[in-house]
């Protein structure tokens, strides 16, 4: 068991993620899971690319680095982001996919026994059937780490679902319950700089927010979706914090 630190969206602000891993990188009984998309957007996505280079150099096994769809642009050469990282960046990433430094797919278990599938974007309904209806979190995030290709360019796969309106509804609507929680970065139900939601009333109803931490949590039948995309955008969000799950065990 050790202590788990699940990082949000750092979309290129070197400097909040900097601040927000000061002594906890160094502690040797906590484990970093970072959900994707550490470029685009802010200042410096070099700057956070050297961060984690860094990360996975000395301590690979105390930070898991899970792909976003703003890295897996990179991997393919369809850039759709108008502000692309360098060349020299662009090999980094791929020399890490090649090597299986960054994953699809991290899953955990926290003190209290609940189960968390950690992605990017989260499994919908239909990408869940995809993999075989996996009924534990460890061999869902085990399916998805074999990078299933059409799954991953999907619009409502792992690296693009929309939290609200693709993930939640798609739950609500399944009829079963979900066999375990999930954990995602990508889009939000809500905008934080203005504390109002953006979805609708029966996934409203269901949630929670920390507006300083920039967290939400919807339950449904039982399991708990939890969000963790602080939306960064170009400067940083003024106030936030990762996500920590105390005496969790990693699965797989």
């Amino acid at each position: 068991m050790t202590r788990i630190v699940v990082v949000g969206d750092v979309g290129g602000c070197v400097t909040h993620l900097a601040e927000a891993m000061a002594g906890v990188v160094e502690d040797e009984d906590t484990v970093v899971v970072q959900v994707g998309d550490l470029v685009d957007r802010g200042p410096d996505s070099t700057g956070v690319l050297r961060f984690v280079a860094e990360r996975l150099a000395t301590a690979p096994r105390r930070w898991i680095q899970l792909i976003g769809n703003h890295e897996e642009q990179y991997l393919d050469g369809e850039v759709f982001w108008p502000e692309p990282i360098s060349d020299e960046d662009t090999q980094l990433l791929r020399s890490w996919w090649l090597r299986d430094r960054i994953r699809v797919a991290a899953a955990l278990r926290t003190a209290d026994g609940e189960e968390f599938l950690l992605t990017h974007a989260a499994l919908t309904v239909d990408a869940w059937n995809e993999l075989g209806a996996p009924v534990t979190a460890g061999t869902a995030a085990d399916l998805l780490n074999t990078r299933p290709e059409e799954l991953l360019r999907d619009e409502r796969g792992p690296l693009w679902a929309e939290a609200g309106s693709d993930v939640y509804e798609s739950w609500l609507r399944a009829g079963v319950p979900p066999p375990f929680g999930q954990v995602h970065g990508h889009s939000t139900i809500v905008d934080f700089p203005t504390r109002t939601w953006r979805c609708g009333e029966r996934i409203r109803q269901r949630s929670t927010v920390d507006w300083d931490a920039r967290h939400t949590v919807t339950r449904i039948g039982g399991a708990r979706f939890i969000g963790c995309d602080p939306r960064h955008g170009r400067t940083g969000a003024p106030r936030w914090s990762p996500l920590v799950f105390e005496g969790a065990t990693l699965l797989g």
